[in-house]
């Protein structure tokens, strides 16, 4: 006992971090929000007629996109989710360029109904690490 009284602080630092990093693996997971990596997305892709879902900006989507996706920017999900009713039933991948936006995306489609959203983990920097090709 007086080891952890002695050692407070040191102890407090290890489990948060520990928790915070517990929340960066599953954290997705207990939100809803389900991940696939580049090959599953392909998978989605080819096999399920999914819909790549771009919510970067316009000048992102512009310096290069992955081919028919369809570009609807974060801030404006929202007030165009009626763009995507046709797809409610089908597989929808979201994307940004690192993952974050993306997963707010993924939240605000759940919320609206969507039942097979993905969030693409890594965004299009995992796109092109994985040597994707992307139109421009």
């Amino acid at each position: 006992m007086q080891f952890v009284i002695s050692n407070f602080f040191p102890i407090s630092v290890a489990a948060l971090s520990g928790a915070m990093l517990l929340w960066s693996m599953f954290g997705n997971r207990l939100r809803g929000i389900r991940e696939v990596d580049c090959s599953a997305a392909l998978q989605l892709i080819n096999h399920k007629d999914a819909l790549v879902l771009d919510v970067r900006e316009e000048k992102e989507y512009q310096s290069g996109h992955v081919l028919n996706s369809m570009l609807i920017p974060l801030f404006k999900l929202n007030e165009r989710i009626g763009e995507l009713e046709k797809y409610r039933d089908r597989p929808v991948i979201v994307m940004c360029r690192s993952g974050n936006r993306s997963t707010s995306a993924c939240a605000l489609l759940g919320k609206q109904g969507f039942t097979q959203v993905y969030n693409l983990a890594g965004g299009i920097t995992a796109w092109q690490k994985a040597n994707l090709p992307l139109k421009k």
